[in-house]
C-alpha cells in the first residue's frame, strides 16, 4: 500500500504542498510539512474558482467549510457600454452537488481552511523551517540544524522552487508574457449577481464574489516589460486605468479605491517542466512544475488535482517509481494545456489577434479542464 511510502515529507505550505499532505495523512502515511513563514500565512486578495476546483475541495474534505466562508456563483457576464449592458453570458454549470459553477474566496481566508484541515488530519507541521539541502533519496537537511530521511519527498514550494532548483538546474527559466494583473479588494456591489467582466483596449477587468459582503476587482493590462511598480504608485495607477473604461461601475469603483484596498500588483510569468517530474524518492507538484497565469482561473485548481492524483497513485502502486511516474503522465496533458493555452490567450490579448480564436480556446480549455481527473 502507498508505494512503500510510510513517512512523506512535504517542502511548502501553499495551497498544493497542504492538499498533499491532507491526502497522504489519510491514507496512513506519517507526514511531516515545512513551511519557512513562521506564520504560514497566505498573501493576496483574492482567488478565482470554478466548478472543477469545488470537485477538488470535495475530494479533500473541504467544500462545506468553503462554502461557510466563500461566495459561489453561475456564469459570467461580459459587460460593455456606459450602461454596463450584459452582451454575452458565459454558461458556468455545476461540477459536484452542493455547488455552483463559479465562485470565489480570499485567499487567507482558504489558506486557513485547509490549515486546519492539515492538523485535523495529523500532520507535523514544523514553521519557520526550510530544507537546505537534498538528495534523491530522501535525506533532507534542515535550516535548523537537523536532518532526516524519508520514503517521499514532495516539492511543493511555489514558482521559486528551490527543490527544483537542487535536483532539476537544467528546468526552463520562467516566461514574462506581456501582461500583468492587478487584484483589489472591495465591498459585493449589489447589482452584480455573478462574476462580470470588462473589456477594454489594451485592458480586461472583472469583479468576483470572495464572501457574502466582499469582492474582489481583478484587471489584466499588456505591458511590454517587466518593469518594477513601485508600492507608493499602486492606487493612482490602478485608478488610471480603470478610467479607460466607460463603466459607471468601474467608475464607483475607482472612486472607491485607496491605501486600505489591499491592492496588488503581478508580472504574469508561466513555466512548465518536461517529464520526468521526479527524481529517485523527490517529486515535484503545483507552480514548483507548472505555472501557468490566471487567463483560465486554474493554477490553485492544478496544484489541488496534482495532490489528488498523486495520492490515488501512491495507493495503487507497489513501487514508488512506477507510482511517480505514472502520476506525472496522468497529469502532463491537463497541465500542458492549460499552461500553452493561457499563455495564448494572453498572447491574443497583447496583439489584438482573433477574438474567435480566444472565445474558441476558452470554450475547448473548459472543456477539457471539466474532464474527470
Amino acid at each position: 500500500m502507498n508505494a512503500g511510502v510510510k513517512s512523506a515529507l512535504v517542502i511548502g505550505g501553499g495551497f498544493s504542498g497542504m492538499a498533499a499532505a491532507i491526502m497522504l495523512a489519510r491514507q496512513g502515511v506519517a507526514v511531516t510539512l515545512v513551511e519557512t513563514d513562521p506564520d504560514w500565512q497566505s498573501y493576496g486578495a483574492g482567488i478565482s474558482l470554478h466548478g472543477v476546483t469545488f470537485r477538488a475541495f470535495k475530494t479533500l474534505g473541504i467544500l462545506d467549510a468553503f462554502a461557510d466562508v466563500g461566495a459561489m456563483t453561475d456564469d459570467v457576464d461580459i459587460c460593455a457600454g456606459p450602461q454596463d449592458a450584459v452582451v454575452m453570458t458565459l454558461p458556468a454549470p455545476p461540477m459536484v452537488e452542493g455547488a455552483l459553477g463559479n465562485g470565489g474566496i480570499m485567499r487567507p481566508a482558504l489558506a486557513r481552511i485547509m490549515a486546519d484541515a492539515v492538523r485535523a488530519a495529523g500532520v507535523t507541521v514544523r514553521l519557520g523551517v526550510g530544507a537546505t539541502a537534498l538528495d534523491q533519496d530522501g535525506h533532507v537537511t534542515f535550516g535548523d540544524g537537523g536532518s532526516d530521511r524519508y520514503d517521499l519527498v514532495i516539492g511543493a514550494d511555489g514558482f521559486k522552487s528551490t527543490v527544483r532548483a537542487a535536483l532539476w538546474p537544467e528546468a526552463p527559466k520562467a516566461r514574462y508574457i506581456g501582461q500583468a494583473v492587478w487584484r483589489a479588494v472591495m465591498p459585493r456591489p449589489p447589482e452584480l449577481r455573478t462574476v462580470t467582466m470588462w473589456m477594454g483596449p489594451r485592458l480586461k477587468a472583472g469583479i468576483n464574489a470572495v464572501s457574502a459582503t466582499e469582492s474582489y476587482l481583478f484587471l489584466t493590462e499588456d505591458r511590454p516589460t517587466n518593469d518594477r511598480v513601485p508600492p507608493e504608485t499602486f492606487v493612482p495607477t490602478l485608478k488610471a486605468l480603470l478610467g479607460k473604461f466607460p463603466s459607471p461601475l468601474l467608475a464607483r469603483v475607482r472612486d472607491g479605491l485607496n491605501a486600505d484596498s489591499q491592492i496588488v500588483y503581478r508580472p504574469l510569468e508561466n513555466m512548465l517542466l518536461p517529464l520526468p517530474w521526479h527524481k529517485g524518492r523527490v517529486v515535484l507538484i503545483g507552480d514548483a512544475v507548472h505555472a501557468t497565469t490566471p487567463h483560465m482561473a486554474s493554477g490553485a485548481l492544478m496544484g489541488l488535482e496534482d495532490a489528488i492524483v498523486l495520492a490515488e497513485e501512491l495507493a495503487r502502486a507497489t513501487d514508488l517509481d512506477g507510482a511517480l511516474g505514472a502520476f506525472a503522465t496522468r497529469r502532463w496533458e491537463r497541465c500542458r494545456m492549460i499552461v500553452e493555452n493561457s499563455a495564448r490567450l494572453a498572447e491574443i490579448e497583447v496583439t489584438g489577434g482573433d477574438q474567435k480564436e480566444h472565445a474558441d480556446i476558452m470554450r475547448s480549455t473548459m472543456i477539457g479542464i471539466a474532464q474527470p481527473i
